[in-house]
């Protein structure tokens, strides 16, 4: 019994992948509130989807401590903002990270989005759409607090993967982030990753009582897409600013990464808009004008 949420994810991979080869996935990664390891599960995806040869663009919403720049020992001079302004280009604004790791920092320019003209929205598209070398998945980082863009960005993307962990707080916030979105903006399918567990039977137990509440009120699917175990190697990963796959591979929490990513990789999503980066960008404008008032758990 304890498998059977993993066991059915894993399932999935007889499943085509959840969309066309030629469209970019989008991911908006999302939690109540910090301190669940959101971030951390960003740069972990990223990295063990890396390995599996996609090349992958995170999008950071956060500020500057403790955000994916951070983490990774790399310093962000020009973010999203430079590129609205028209001051850069893309190509001069996004770092590289290990491997096919890319990362756009968007703390302000995110928030300059729903400002821009009909002139700018097409040109901010068209700048999106010319980029040098094609992104097979997109994970956004995205900030918590007031000001933080996760609506949009949730709406926009394929999926919404929900971090929380075994804390009463992470799992009510968990919660109400997917009460707001679905009763207010019709979204239905969500991913959930259990963070911080010490075994997959925690896990299991905490993924249950989710669905079951959710079930009971809300007119959602919850795919369990795995679990990250308590792990001293990934805490010592972050000290030394690199991801856990990388710096200790044979680690559990490593395998709970890999896992995780090949799980996402062979999931069905119903919620599939298809199209590349042009595309993505177009979403993420019209959702950016969507009222956010008293969105913040």
């Amino acid at each position: 019994m304890i498998r059977n949420r993993l066991d059915q994810a894993a399932g999935l991979r007889g499943l085509a992948g959840f969309q066309p080869s030629d469209s970019v996935r989008v991911i908006t990664v999302t939690g109540g509130r910090s301190g669940v390891g959101k971030t951390s599960a960003v740069i972990n995806l990223a990295t063990a989807l890396a390995k599996m040869g996609k090349r992958v663009l995170i999008i950071d919403e956060n500020p500057c401590h403790n955000n994916v720049n951070d983490n990774l020992g790399l310093k962000a001079r020009y973010e999203l903002l430079h590129v609205i302004n028209r001051d850069k280009t893309l190509e001069q604004v996004i770092l590289q990270g290990a491997d096919n790791i890319f990362i756009l920092s968007a703390v302000h320019g995110i928030h300059a989005i729903a400002k821009l003209n009909s002139a700018e929205q097409e040109w901010l598209i068209k700048h999106f759409g010319e980029l040098a070398k094609p992104v097979d998945v997109v994970l956004v980082d995205t900030a918590i607090g007031s000001g933080s863009h996760v609506l949009p960005f949730s709406l926009a993307s394929q999926k919404v993967l929900i971090v929380l962990s075994k804390s009463v707080t992470s799992i009510t916030d968990a919660y109400a982030l997917i009460k707001i979105m679905s009763k207010r903006y019709a979204k239905q399918h969500f991913f959930v990753l259990v963070n911080k567990v010490e075994s997959e039977h925690d896990a299991q137990v905490i993924f249950d009582h989710v669905s079951k509440v959710t079930q009971q009120y809300l007119s959602v699917t919850l795919d369990f897409i795995g679990y990250v175990q308590n792990d001293e190697k990934l805490q010592r990963s972050t000290q030394l600013c690199r991801a856990v796959i990388d710096a200790f591979p044979a680690s559990q929490s490593a395998i709970c990464f890999r896992q995780i990513a090949e799980n996402i990789m062979h999931s069905c999503c119903p919620d599939d808009y298809g199209g590349g980066m042009e595309n993505f960008m177009q979403r993420l404008i019209r959702t950016s004008h969507l009222t956010v008032t008293n969105f913040t758990v």
